[in-house]
């Protein structure tokens, strides 16, 4: 397994941001992996499922959103994290150029990274991934922050807790059955941040993603 630390520039007004990619030795694919709004990309959750995603061949590239990396309190606002977003994929091509390539975020991070997609599809990512789309505010079921998933012509990945209080079970799954390509995997138990007892969520995470990775590369 292989680890490099990156600076990539984002743009000039927004700056470079750090990022870190994780390579087996028997890469099949490669992922980019969007921390959520109140975390960084070294978060525990962050390198745990990073360093278990490469156990199983998935190369990843992780990185920070200018927010976190200018260490400010409130998350970027869309145009500046779609932004870092399409650099991030495009570097991620550009050290891979012979693998497939997923897009993947944890909460915010999956959310901007699908609204990028929708505004701008790109035809060398093959799917994306949400580890815990974050539907609505706790405590205020709605299900208007799905409404541009529609515009996606890829596959996607929910990968959901049943606990998830950003995102009320009977709505996530009526978000899924509202989308031919989406497929919705339960945690059980698990809440936001996939804690459930003493249940190892990553390696869940992690293997749920090569399935369906597997799936679609056939």
């Amino acid at each position: 397994m292989n680890t490099q630390s990156l600076s990539i520039p984002v743009s000039t007004g927004i700056g470079s941001i750090s990022a870190e990619c994780i390579v087996p030795e028997n890469v099949s694919c490669v992922l980019t992996l969007a921390h959520g709004a109140g975390a960084d990309m070294n978060h525990s959750f962050m390198v745990a499922l990073a360093e278990s995603l490469a156990e199983m061949g998935i190369a990843t590239l992780r990185f920070n959103f200018p927010f976190t990396e200018q260490k400010k309190g409130r998350p970027d606002p869309p145009a500046v994290a779609h932004k870092t977003i399409e650099v991030v994929i495009h570097k991620a091509h550009e050290l891979f150029p012979s693998l497939p390539l997923f897009v993947s975020g944890k909460s915010f991070g999956g959310r901007m990274s699908s609204q990028y997609l929708a505004l701008q599809p790109n035809p060398i990512v093959k799917g994306i991934i949400f580890y815990g789309f974050p539907l609505h505010p706790a405590g205020k079921p709605a299900v208007e922050r799905a409404e541009h998933l529609k515009e996606l012509k890829i596959p996607m990945l929910f990968l959901q807790g049943t606990r998830d209080t950003l995102a009320t079970w009977d709505l996530i799954e009526s978000v899924r059955s509202s989308l031919p390509l989406a497929t919705l995997v339960e945690i059980e138990d698990a809440d936001h941040a996939f804690k459930a007892g003493k249940q190892n969520t990553i390696l869940i995470l992690a293997n749920a993603s090569k399935n369906w990775i597997e799936k679609i590369e056939g």
